[in-house]
């Protein structure tokens, strides 16, 4: 086996693995509103959004395209080599931040920190002149810009109408029956999960077959790379992320079930527009803008504006952190390779780098865990404040100051 084949197959894994990080850090977005509403029970929502996830990686390739060939100069990557440590770099700032933020419950994007990872990593590598920017801002920026607030005013309608047609209805009876309304929608966010997120994992893989030169740059997605990354996106949402679905399911707005529907509903709309269109957006911030404006959509609700703010932190610092991270962890590679005359110490060091910083946020989250038998607490309780430690390391965002912060009524 070359040297150039052994980097392939430990840039294909990390980039499975990074599927599989956005698998446990996205199920919130499909699932999050049905299990604190108690339509579905946390263990069934993520076996059913699992198997959804699987079946939308098929539905399309439009956005595996654009991160494929619409992020990275392939022209001027240079060696073969060369072009993969910028794969594999850019997958370990995005790994990174994904399992950080899941840490901290933060709902970011992890679309963004794959993004920010590669572009950060190409730039270290090849200067600003080796990433496409306007298929950056067209494809990307535009999108996070714009999808919160379409998502938000789309479930405020939704909401809205919601509660009026059903305004003759006894409380008891609505909450039962858009329980069920509840599951068709978060299944069909899920579907679009699927269809949006499994697809830029494919398009990282489709990058570094390029560098090996194991296919043409013109060639469709193949198909065992579509397996490979819906299993991995499926098996990750199936282990649940339960941190980050306790944020955005009892965090920002509680949720009863009408909205769920109606947020649940707006979301999986725009994320299939978005996906016919190649645009790979984020889930989070669609989904985050949606649970908001079921909220606004509905008289007396309260939004925890606190706990919006500092997520709206969280997504502002994901494009250049992780961006730092890839650029950081390239130059550590590139140097190793240089100072050494080896064509794989650099990226073992990395990869090592890599396991063991996610070996130490993941025991560190078993001190306090978040699982199927908590996420549903009421915010504020022992659930939310045993998170409080971590949350404190990015913009003070402990559950337990959240849940103290001042609250909106709309």
């Amino acid at each position: 086996m070359t040297t150039e084949l052994i980097i392939l197959v430990i840039v294909v894994l990390t980039a499975l693995a990074f599927d599989f990080t956005n698998g446990f850090h996205d199920t919130a977005n499909a699932m999050a509103t049905s299990i604190a509403t108690k339509a579905l029970k946390p263990k069934t929502a993520v076996a059913l959004s699992a198997i959804l996830n699987l079946v939308g990686a098929f539905l399309s390739i439009e956005v595996a395209k654009t991160v494929g060939k619409g992020i990275v100069n392939l022209d001027n990557a240079g060696d073969d080599t060369g072009l993969m440590l910028i794969v594999f770099t850019g997958l370990v700032g995005a790994i990174l931040w994904n399992v950080l933020t899941w840490l901290l419950g933060l709902p970011s994007s992890s679309s963004h920190a794959l993004f920010g990872g590669l572009i950060g990593a190409t730039m270290a590598s090849l200067g600003t002149d080796g990433v496409l920017w306007a298929g950056v801002l067209s494809k990307v920026v535009v999108p996070a810009v714009a999808a919160p607030f379409i998502a938000a005013v789309v479930a405020t309608v939704g909401t809205w109408f919601v509660y009026r047609l059903a305004q003759p209805v006894s409380d008891d009876k609505k909450r039962s029956n858009f329980r069920y309304g509840q599951v068709a929608t978060a299944s069909l966010v899920s579907l679009a999960h699927g269809t949006n997120d499994a697809q830029k994992t494919m398009g990282v893989i489709f990058l570094a077959l390029v560098a090996a030169n194991e296919i043409d740059p013109n060639a469709d997605i193949p198909f065992w790379v579509r397996l490979a990354c819906a299993l991995a996106i499926a098996l990750g949402t199936y282990i649940g992320g339960w941190r980050i679905i306790r944020t955005l399911g009892k965090g920002l707005v509680e949720i009863d079930s009408p909205q769920g529907m109606a947020a649940e509903g707006a979301s999986a709309a725009i994320i299939l527009t978005s996906s016919h269109f190649g645009m790979a957006l984020s889930t989070t911030h669609v989904a985050t803008g949606s649970i908001i404006g079921s909220g606004l959509g509905r008289k007396g609700a309260e939004v925890r504006w606190g706990v919006m703010g500092r997520m709206v932190i969280a997504w502002l610092i994901t494009l250049p952190a992780s961006g730092a991270v890839g650029a950081a962890t390239w130059f550590v590679g590139h140097y190793l390779n240089v100072w050494t005359g080896s064509e794989w110490l650099g990226e073992l060091v990395v990869f090592l780098v890599l396991v063991g910083f996610c070996t130490w946020m993941f025991l560190h989250s078993r001190k306090e865990p978040i699982d199927p038998s908590n996420v549903n607490d009421e915010w504020g309780a022992p659930a939310a404040s045993s998170t409080g430690g971590a949350y404190s390391g990015i913009a003070s965002a402990t559950a337990s100051a959240t849940a103290g912060s001042k609250k909106a009524e709309v």
